[in-house]
């Protein structure tokens, strides 16, 4: 079970935090974001450093009052002490954050002591509630970690064999571990954060590493929808998903789940269910292996809007085949994320996040020996990605949704279609980009 910022951001939300856990009898183990706000105060901090113990008591005071209604004096009086113990561990990072040559690892270490008071807190919380809790730290727990930082990959198995270690005997003790989100550790037990909603992606994990039956992923959304209710008012809750239709979603523009989180509940077909921590009555979504074949062309419309297309011109692309993994080489360089991907002859043509365009400009204007000729950018684009079910082997799916986007006059700037069997994804023009969503919506599936 995880449980998201909102859903451990408020005394009410861990009100129903507790029943939630409460009333399920099954053994598990929670994880848990950080706080409503908390990451966020720890990075505009590390944006610009202030008095460090300004922060702290901003920290504690946060933790202790959302509580402070739930529990008797004597146990609030326990976890004070407990958010002091981890509180000197994050004055101790603030102290060493200063050293430029570990800028990037004391960013990731000071980001995830949200995950770190949120987990006392709620496993004091729960403990006062009459469930076994215990807290636990990524490092404890053994939540193993590639990559780089800000932007890590849990090793599974090697993640796989420390729970056995350290997590599942506790749970065959009928204890329930409450693990923090977000970071796992790399092999100098450095933590690395998997990036802005990563929690996600550490319940599935963790449902990986303990053979959990079903990931729940608590929020405060009813799950998976048609469409952006705050574009598409219509839209509907979607009940089952298919796994790749749900990370096309995920990556492609809805918010409800890091898109990541799925391919550890696939690897082992444990299903997912997306609730909501403030209407746990609603039946959520069910991501699980589905049979093609439900007859309807599309099942949601998700966009992703503040996007631009940048387009390399190299008369050398189709002859240096190494020469397009230089390109996206300095232009992933920095951590950015290209949503779509097009190559012709000569051109290599990109939609990448706008704000992120001037870097890449400068990091593609470095290369050597002039193999980039000329850049053109468009700005103001937007994506739509439109999930079917089997849309690569359904005739005539893309004819229809680019008739329907000529018929509102958008222009189409991108197209990538084929590298998913579930997902149609295409660039128009940011200003029409929602009437796209809502004419598709309308169109084909309703409302």
């Amino acid at each position: 079970m995880k449980f998201g910022g909102t859903s451990v951001g408020s005394e009410m939300a861990l009100v129903n935090l507790t029943k939630i856990v409460s009333i399920d009898r099954a053994r598990k183990a929670l994880v848990v974001s950080a706080m409503s706000g908390v990451t966020n105060t720890l990075i505009a901090w590390m944006k610009e450093p202030g008095p460090s113990d300004e922060l702290l008591e901003t920290l504690r005071s946060k933790h202790l009052d959302a509580v402070r209604n739930l529990i008797n004096e004597a146990q609030l009086d326990d976890l004070e002490t407990k958010l002091r113990v981890r509180l000197s561990g994050l004055r101790q990072a603030i102290e060493r954050f200063g050293d430029p040559t570990s800028r990037e690892m004391m960013n990731d270490t000071i980001a995830s002591w949200g995950e770190r008071l949120s987990s006392v807190t709620v496993a004091a919380l729960l403990k006062a509630n009459g469930v076994d809790a215990v807290a636990m730290t990524s490092e404890e727990a053994g939540i193993a970690c590639t990559g780089a930082f800000g932007s890590g990959t849990a090793d599974l198995e090697a993640t796989q064999r420390n729970f056995a270690k350290n997590v599942l005997p506790l749970m065959e003790k009928g204890k329930t571990p409450v693990i923090t989100g977000y970071y796992g550790c790399d092999l100098y037990a450095r933590p690395v954060t998997f990036g802005r909603g990563g929690s996600d992606y550490s319940g599935a994990v963790v449902g990986y590493a303990i053979n959990a039956s079903t990931i729940e992923i608590w929020t405060d959304v009813d799950g998976f929808m048609t469409a952006d209710p705050r574009i598409v008012p219509q839209a509907q809750n979607l009940a089952e998903m298919d796994y790749e239709e749900a990370a096309e979603l995920a990556y492609f523009g809805a918010k409800v789940l890091h898109p990541r989180t799925i391919e550890p509940a696939r690897r082992k077909k444990i299903a997912v269910m997306v609730k909501n921590t403030f209407n746990p009555e609603h039946r959520g979504t069910k991501i699980h292996e589905l049979k093609r074949g439900s007859g309807k062309m599309l099942k949601s419309v998700a966009m992703k809007p503040d996007l631009s297309i940048v387009k390399v011109y190299s008369s050398e692309i189709a002859y240096r085949p190494e020469l397009v993994t230089e390109l996206l080489d300095a232009i992933n360089r920095q951590g950015t994320m290209a949503f779509a991907i097009s190559t012709s002859l000569s051109t290599l043509a990109l939609a990448v996040p706008s704000g992120e365009v001037n870097g890449i400009c400068e990091r593609l204007h470095a290369l050597r020996n002039g193999q980039v000729e000329k850049l053109t950018i468009r700005q103001d684009v937007a994506l739509v990605c439109a999930v079917g079910d089997d849309m690569l082997n359904t005739k005539g799916v893309a004819a229809e949704v680019f008739r329907v986007t000529a018929d509102i006059g958008a222009n189409i700037e991108m197209i990538s279609e084929g590298a998913s069997d579930v997902a149609l994804n295409f660039v128009v023009p940011a200003n029409k980009a929602v009437e796209v969503v809502r004419k598709l919506h309308k169109n084909y599936i309703g409302g």
